[in-house]
Parts: C-alpha cells; structure tokens; sequence
C-alpha cells in the first residue's frame, strides 16, 4: 500500500537543511520501499508494511534528530485518505485560482469540542472547514497574509499540523497513483 510522509519544517537550504537524498536514505532504512519525494520540502511518498507504518512517524523523526540536530514532525497518510481529502474539498468550486487553496494535515484528530471552538473571524476573509484530520483553507490573498498558521491550529486543535497547496495535494495523489 502507498503512503504519504508530510513532514513540517524542513528545507532542502536554509533552516532545517535536509538533503531529500538523505530523507530517502532515513525512509528505506526504517523500512520504506519505493520512497520518492517531491519538490525538496518533505512530501514522502513510499510503500511499506503495516508494521512499519505503525512505527514510522516516530522512526523518522528520530533518525533525523540523530543525524541533523533537529525535531521534525511527520504527519501520515494512506493514498485513500489523500483520495478522501481531494474528494471532500469543500472550496474547490469556490477557486479557479488552486493556489487559493490549501490543506493543514493534522496528526490526530482534533480534541473533542475544539472545532466548534475555532474563531471564525480569525482572519477575514480567508475561510477554514476542519473534517476528520483535514483543515481546508481557502485563503483568496495567499497563504503569506494569513493568521491562519500552523502554531495557531495546533494550539487550538490540541496536535500537530503541517500545511500543503492544493498542487502539491494533487502531485500527491498522482505519484500514489503510479
């Protein structure tokens, strides 16, 4: 089965530095098969057994610790969840600009009750839908001028999240589909 790695806070220069050759390396030596990356940012897609999974998002990070000094959160999904978030979009009819569109993946599910709890003004006039695991955002003057960040919905939402543009969701999909 397909998977996707989305990993927060890493770069190919600058803070945070990691090689997307190094990643692979990282994925294969826990036991990832197939692994390929896009755009040098830490999207993983890879093939591995169940077992593997399970331990996966506590695997990676730790190598990546060791070898490069910092913490770096990886959030997980199968390609039929990655299916489920392209099909339960609730502002895909409302963009013909795709970059208007983004996805905050959350490790977990949000705590009980924090949802309903989330502002709705918190930065006019970007919009938010959180389902299941998915916070979809429609920000019509970029991500760039929105309140909307990952600080903020994890301490909101109670987990850890990391944000993607709907190209990058849809390259996504594509490379789970080959």
């Amino acid at each position: 089965m397909r998977h996707v790695a989305l990993l927060r806070g890493i770069n190919v220069t600058g803070k945070n530095k990691l090689p997307m050759a190094a990643l692979v390396g990282i994925f294969e030596a826990v036991g990832a098969r197939n692994v390929a990356t896009y755009i040098q940012s830490g999207n993983v897609v890879f093939e591995a057994p169940s077992r593997v999974v399970r331990r996966l998002g506590e695997d990676v990070p730790k190598a990546i610790a060791e070898r490069f000094g910092y913490d770096v959160p990886v959030v997980l999904r199968t390609a039929a969840e990655m299916e489920d978030t392209r099909a339960q979009n609730p502002f895909l009819s409302r963009s013909k600009e795709h970059k208007q569109l983004h996805v905050m993946f959350l490790r977990d599910t949000p705590r009980p009750g924090a949802v309903a709890g989330l502002p709705s003004d918190r930065s006019p006039p970007d919009e938010l839908r959180v389902i299941g695991r998915d916070v979809f955002l429609y920000l019509p003057n970029g991500m760039g001028r929105s309140k909307i960040t990952n600080v903020w919905l994890d301490r909101q939402l109670g987990t850890v999240s990391t944000g993607r543009n709907w190209r990058t969701v849809e390259t996504l999909i594509e490379m789970c589909e080959e």
